[in-house]
């Protein structure tokens, strides 16, 4: 018989918490700066405007909110699926402690006006120095945890994870490389459409290795155990995997269309990303037809809604990314609000509902409790789908309206819309997300209250999931 494995879970804890804290901010940011664009009176300089407080937005959202929780998960997955208690528990403190300061340094610097002004990669050399130490600690110990590994079989959310700690640190490296001219500020050592080119790797690439492997190595994790029923096929997600992780790399230049940047750079490109539909709806039926059987626990299962939702998400937008790439629906809605409603879908829906899940699962049995109240779990859920909804559906509606009016021509040849005319008509539609935007803040907050209940009593009136 097996000696018990103890594990290291104080850790996930704490990431739990930060990341959750951080997922707060974030939304909260973005409700006041979607409130900025419909009354612009609320933009106050310096510190309180849209290009100050946007960065820090999408800085808290995808790397607080996303990186602190796919830390938690990973240390608490890797553990479980290798049989082997971490690493180093001690560098996993240190990991801790450094993830949190950076998320503030980024927060302030921001702030301040201190940014590459590059998306996704703001953060100046100092701060980035300190991304890679934390990077390197963390694949380290993982690394190190699997290498040490008790279970032979490596099941597929450890594939993830591997993608994952490699592809952020290969991505972070390159497109990071600058040339400092003072402690707060630096030029990328790329230049014009090279530099374009290689920002655009990294872009669309961190939403595959920060926004796609994490989240689908959670989901290939959590959908058996919450269910207690295994994976459809092993095989496809394997095969899935690779694909993934091979086509993904080529896509960056679909945000390029139109550009500089050499037409065979952007049809590869182009190819790629309507490649990219096959592996993404290999783990959507994956978890559909592990389903098979199962669908009534749509309604007995709350763990279950937010994972299937996630994953139903997920397929939406692997179907709309790779229709945004073709150069004709490119040179329509590029430039519009159609962007954001499509980015929100990713962020909020797929994202998001899987760390939701995730965390409702791990709590209670890090805990050793059970969850403190399943009814507000499942209005948590009903709140951020709605809320979301509201957000992207609004989005995409305004960008075709606009993407059609900025297109609009006289029979002379010139504009039929002046660009002004175009910004009135989406004031309706920016109320709608901001709308959209305090409906999900409801439900976040009805998330936040359940699980420090949970950690906090030994209530017993929930349900923990099977």
């Amino acid at each position: 018989m097996n000696p018990r494995v103890e594990y290291a879970d104080d850790i996930v804890k704490g990431f739990i918490l930060s990341s959750i804290l951080w997922g707060v901010v974030a939304v909260v940011l973005g409700i006041f700066i979607s409130l900025q664009l419909s009354w612009p009176e609320l933009n106050i300089p310096p510190l309180l405007t849209y290009g100050r407080l946007r960065p820090i937005h999408t800085n808290a959202g995808i790397f607080g909110w996303g990186i602190g929780s796919f830390m938690a998960f990973f240390f608490y997955i890797t553990q479980r699926l290798t049989r082997t208690t971490l690493w180093s528990p001690g560098l996993a403190r240190f990991q801790l402690w450094l993830f949190n300061v950076i998320i503030v340094l980024a927060a302030v610097t921001l702030a301040l006006g201190m940014s590459q002004s590059k998306e996704y990669a703001e953060l100046e050399w100092p701060v980035d120095i300190l991304v890679v130490i934390l990077w390197v600690v963390f694949s380290v110990n993982i690394i190190m945890t699997i290498a040490r590994r008790k279970e032979e079989q490596m099941y597929i959310s450890l594939w993830y994870i591997l993608a994952t700690l490699v592809g952020v640190a290969v991505l972070y490296l390159v497109n990071s490389v600058s040339i400092p001219v003072s402690l707060f500020k630096s030029y990328s050592a790329y230049a014009g459409a090279n530099d374009a080119n290689v920002q655009w790797w990294y872009g669309h690439n961190a939403v595959a290795m920060v926004l796609t492997t994490p989240p689908l190595a959670l989901f290939y994790y959590f959908l058996p155990k919450s269910t207690g029923v295994p994976i459809y096929s092993h095989r496809m997600g394997v095969i899935a995997f690779w694909s993934l992780i091979f086509m993904y790399l080529w896509t960056g230049a679909h945000h390029l269309l139109w550009t500089p940047v050499p037409d065979w750079v952007q049809t590869l490109a182009m190819a790629f990303s309507i490649m990219l539909i096959a592996p993404s709806w290999g783990a959507v039926f994956n978890g559909y037809f592990s389903m098979n059987g199962q669908w009534h626990q749509m309604r007995e299962n709350y763990l279950m809604k937010f994972l299937i939702f996630g994953i139903t998400f997920y397929g939406l937008q692997t179907l709309q990314g790779p229709a945004q790439a073709v150069r004709t629906f490119s040179a329509f809605i590029h430039y519009t609000d159609w962007v954001p409603g499509h980015v929100h879908m990713g962020a909020l829906g797929w994202v998001s509902l899987v760390l939701y899940a995730g965390i409702y699962y791990t709590i209670p049995r890090i805990y050793g409790r059970e969850l403190y109240s399943v009814p507000l779990a499942n209005l948590h859920f009903w709140l951020v789908v709605i809320g979301q909804l509201i957000i992207s559906i609004t989005m995409w509606v305004a960008g075709v309206q606009q993407a059609a009016m900025l297109s609009a021509t006289n029979s002379d040849g010139s504009l039929h819309y002046t660009f002004m005319e175009t910004m009135v008509k989406l004031y309706p539609y920016w109320h709608a997300r901001a709308l959209g935007g305090i409906i999900y803040f409801l439900g976040l907050l009805v998330f936040v209250y359940n699980v420090l209940k949970t950690m906090g009593t030994a209530n017993v009136r929930g349900e923990v999931a099977r």
